[in-house]
């Protein structure tokens, strides 16, 4: 069965990319009316009237506690927000929040970016786990997952063009003289990092990634769009064997990719669980967006073939990832809390004072719900209960990826506003138009698929 993108999803896609770039835009030109120090002491003067000697005692105790924590280990001080040693450095208060401003608009384009590009990559992980395990449940599926990955090289590219723009608004490791004795910006611990954190390096790694995971996107849509016309199954063996090795190349490059992308905003904090950590988030995230995307194409009646066994099946990976991604949360969480060691535990002890609402709320969003809505068996073959529980949860990996990187990057002056929601529109609107317009390109039953009448007859 053909399908054919409607006119209103595609005008809906457009509508939402447009006014994803006119708020964008927004963004960059309103954090831009602050130039100097005196526009952001008549913005604090006007945030907090009298209090504002209050703000900025507040803000030096921070800093103050970030330099007695680094000083301890008998590295130069590093602010919280794991780019400026305000006080190190001589930065003034004024000085720091003005950067804070003008990191925001980046940052937001870039939590959005990656989000969906997350999504793609982790449908593509789990699209590849379907053809290495052989799985008879899946086939009828996998035209939605290739659909939906089909936005892993736009994405990718998306991503690290940001990156190369943003420059040191994301990634302090790029800033002038980060790594050069004597200069006012030398940071002992980023130079020591340098063999890896330096910009050749992070964009030749990132380009490998991404050409590695679309490269077998690449070949296996086309084994299996060529499996359709076989009167033979080599083309199912050729994916099974690129789906073996593709996996192994993706778990070392996922974990490398969390820590260029994500993990080295604040490159003085590290975690040996977080390429896992960002594996469960994509991955978990990647199955829910197939379960809606699959949900939706069933009620325009394109997909008679699935059942709610099928939904059944994704609903209870949606359960059980969840359960996983909580695991490594806690993990990370518990071990680094417990140990209390100063340049590991800043991490956590930023995120409880500057943002504590996103991050315990995304736990319950992440796990309580999920947790309730999706444990018994009877309703993950709801429709509707499966698409609410869906939105939560793509809501709440969405503000994992938030806590990821605005600590890092704006600190103490957060809030979802213009720029957040237009970046999410922007790229929510790209995403649709690119998967729903790949969709339109096969067949949406891979018919020849040695596993298809096992799929297709499946009940659980």
């Amino acid at each position: 069965m053909e399908y054919k993108i409607s006119n209103r999803l595609r005008m809906a896609s457009i509508v939402l990319i447009i006014l994803g770039l006119l708020g964008v835009g927004y963004g960059f030109w309103d954090s831009h009316q602050y130039q100097t120090e005196a526009d952001v002491k008549a913005l604090l003067a006007s945030e907090h009237g009298d209090h504002h000697g209050d703000a900025h005692a507040s803000d030096t105790h921070h800093e103050e506690t970030s330099h007695e924590i680094a000083d301890s280990h008998g590295e130069e001080a590093h602010a919280e927000d794991g780019h400026h040693a305000a006080e190190g450095h001589g930065m003034s208060h004024e000085e720091h929040v003005l950067h804070q401003i003008h990191n925001r608009p980046y940052a937001a384009l870039y939590v959005a970016a990656f989000f969906f590009f997350m999504i793609a990559l982790g449908a593509l992980a789990f699209y590849g786990i379907q053809y290495a395990s052989q799985a008879g449940w899946s086939p009828v599926l996998f035209r939605v997952m290739e659909g939906i990955t089909a936005y892993v090289l736009p994405g990718g590219l998306i991503v690290l063009a940001i990156a190369f723009a943003a420059d040191s608004h994301l990634f302090v490791w790029l800033k002038d003289g980060i790594t050069e004795p004597g200069h006012e910006n030398y940071d002992a611990l980023v130079a020591g990092k340098s063999g890896w954190l330096n910009k050749t390096g992070f964009f030749i790694r990132g380009l490998i990634f991404l050409g590695g995971w679309s490269l077998y996107r690449h070949f296996s849509r086309k084994f299996s769009i060529a499996q359709d016309n076989a009167d033979d199954n080599r083309n199912f063996k050729k994916n099974f064997r690129i789906s073996a090795a593709f996996l192994v190349f993706y778990i070392y490059t996922e974990s490398m990719m969390s820590w260029d992308w994500i993990m080295s905003v604040d490159p003085h904090w590290f975690s040996t669980l977080f390429g896992w950590y960002v594996f469960a988030s994509m991955f978990v995230s990647g199955i829910t967006v197939i379960a809606m995307i699959t949900m939706y194409l069933k009620s325009r009646d394109y997909l008679p073939f699935v059942n709610d066994s099928h939904l059944h099946d994704l609903a209870k990976f949606m359960f059980a990832i969840s359960i996983f991604w909580t695991y490594l949360w806690f993990s990370q969480f518990m071990l680094i809390w417990y140990s209390n060691i100063p340049e590991e535990v800043t991490y956590f002890v930023t995120r409880f004072q500057d943002y504590q609402l996103p991050f315990l709320g995304m736990v319950v969003m992440n796990f309580v719900f999920p947790l309730l809505m999706l444990m018994n068996s009877d309703y993950k073959r709801i429709p509707w209960f499966v698409v609410m529980a869906g939105i939560v949860i793509l809501c709440g990996h969405y503000i994992d990826v938030f806590n990821m990187i605005m600590p890092a990057t704006v600190g103490d002056r957060w809030y979802i506003g213009i720029p957040e929601i237009s970046s999410i529109l922007l790229f929510a609107g790209l995403f649709l138009l690119i998967v729903f317009t790949a969709l339109t390109k096969a067949p949406l039953l891979a018919k020849r698929n040695p596993f298809m009448k096992e799929s297709e007859h499946f009940h659980y």
